[in-house]
């Protein structure tokens, strides 16, 4: 597969970190994983899996569209502070919602259900901030060719392609593949998260384990669910597995 080069993921979640005031210790234990680890993944030593990349960005407040896109390309454009990553617990503060729920590993979960970062909620600097970042999130379209999507690849042998964006909105709109032994977390971990998910299978074979049920998803199988229940996804065949997925976030 090819497509646009991109910076590495790492530099916009250091922007990011940077952003919400965290150290690399204090993002470390949110997450529950190693400093070494946020380390190796901000300097592009390392990939994160697909779990530790939604347990990051739900710890830094942004969606896993921010994560695309060129982040010279954005500070050119003018978006505030050189970055269009906006802590999005400061767009809901503006429009009166409590802003998504954590995306975690399930046994990185805290008992009360939060992770104590401090945001002041009722901050209208921090809020009307956020809204001008949303406002300035960008637009990917009308049409993507097929050489043209921007990429990711993870750990664990997971790739993901932007299909499309659209600003003003909070549904991530990919194409994954997983390579043969390729799984959402090479240590098995489950996740879940805010919202909801909807998954296409259009060749290979994938295996989704959901709650305490898993089901094998063959060229043509579609899945939907709530992503509140943990889940997670491996690649068990012998040929790459690809499917178009959506994941849509739910404000509270």
């Amino acid at each position: 597969m090819t497509g646009p080069a991109l910076p590495p993921i790492g530099e916009r979640l250091r922007q990011a970190r940077l952003q919400r005031g965290l150290t690399v210790r204090g993002l470390a234990r949110v997450v529950d994983v190693s400093a070494s680890l946020i380390s190796q993944i901000e300097t592009g030593k390392s990939s994160p899996s697909v779990s530790t990349l939604y347990a990051i960005t739900a710890a830094l407040g942004i969606s896993i569209e921010d994560v695309f896109g060129d982040v010279n390309a954005d500070r050119k454009a003018g978006t505030p502070n050189g970055s269009p990553l906006a802590p999005l617990a400061a767009v809901a503060a503006a429009v009166g919602a409590a802003g998504p729920a954590p995306i975690i590993p399930v046994s990185a979960a805290p008992a009360d259900g939060g992770f104590g970062l401090g945001v002041d909620r009722s901050a209208s600097s921090a809020a009307n901030q956020g809204l001008r970042m949303l406002q300035n999130k960008r637009r990917v379209g009308p049409v993507v060719p097929a050489g043209g999507r921007e990429m990711l690849h993870l750990d664990s042998g997971v790739t993901w392609e932007l299909l499309g964006q659209l600003p003003h909105t909070h549904i991530d709109f990919l194409r994954i593949t997983y390579a043969p032994g390729g799984s959402s977390s090479g240590a098995g971990v489950l996740m879940r998260h805010s919202g909801t998910e909807w998954g296409h299978v259009l060749s290979g074979q994938l295996t989704l384990t959901l709650g305490f049920d898993t089901y094998v998803l063959n060229p043509g199988d579609s899945v939907s669910f709530d992503c509140s229940t943990p889940h997670s996804y491996a690649n068990h065949g012998a040929e790459p597995a690809v499917g178009v997925w959506f994941v849509a976030e739910r404000f509270r």
